[in-house]
């Protein structure tokens, strides 16, 4: 990627960052319960009636929350895998219940759950991946949070063979004009905004 690319995305993710923790906390409470809903439903077109497993994060302020979604994907019969971040930008996968506790990440700064970890391995299990992001565009290029851990995980997912749905949890005004964010030709495009206001379908995956 150019300097300039490297330098737009920047921009885009400083101006994202900048406007999240101006949201006030009950509009970003009220994100939060939407986001549920709508993810949720999400995960039944995916899943059917039938129980399966999901991975998220837990998204904390000033992100979008993501605890009502892990609470209702649980709520409904569903297994949630939340990332702890390993070396090399690796990320393993411990089961998420109302129980579980959160630790500072040796990593990253981030909460991460304690309990047993699965490796890349678990992923075979998956039914879908909702993943962080910091922008999004109509292309389906995304701007992470900077670490770098999701980029690793989705080429691994492809040198694996593994196609698993994906959507990104963003705010309603992070969905981008079609071509804002720069993208190189291996990024693994995002079919899938999740949003306060709903699904948001964006180009299919490459």
């Amino acid at each position: 990627m150019s300097e300039h690319d490297r330098a737009v995305k920047e921009s885009i993710r400083a101006r994202h960052r900048a406007q999240r923790t101006a949201t006030p906390s009950g509009q970003r409470d009220a994100a939060g319960a939407a986001i549920a809903v709508h993810g949720a439903t999400w995960a039944e077109q995916l899943a059917g009636a039938a129980p399966s497993t999901f991975c998220a994060y837990l998204g904390v302020v000033p992100e979008p929350p993501t605890l009502p979604l892990i609470s209702e994907l649980h709520r409904r019969g569903h297994t949630v895998l939340l990332p702890v971040c390993e070396p090399g930008r690796q990320l393993s996968w411990t089961q998420w219940t109302p129980e579980t506790e959160f630790v500072r990440s040796r990593f990253a700064p981030v909460l991460e759950p304690a309990g047993p970890r699965h490796d890349l391995a678990i992923m075979a299990s998956v039914s879908g991946l909702l993943m962080p992001a910091t922008a999004l565009d109509l292309s389906g290029n995304r701007i992470g949070q900077g670490g770098g851990y999701y980029d690793v995980l989705l080429g691994s997912l492809a040198s694996e063979g593994l196609e698993i749905p994906l959507a990104a949890i963003v705010f309603d005004t992070e969905v981008l004009p079609a071509g804002t964010i720069p993208a190189e030709a291996f990024d693994r495009k995002v079919p899938v905004a999740l949003t306060p206001s709903g699904l948001v379908r964006l180009a299919a995956p490459s």
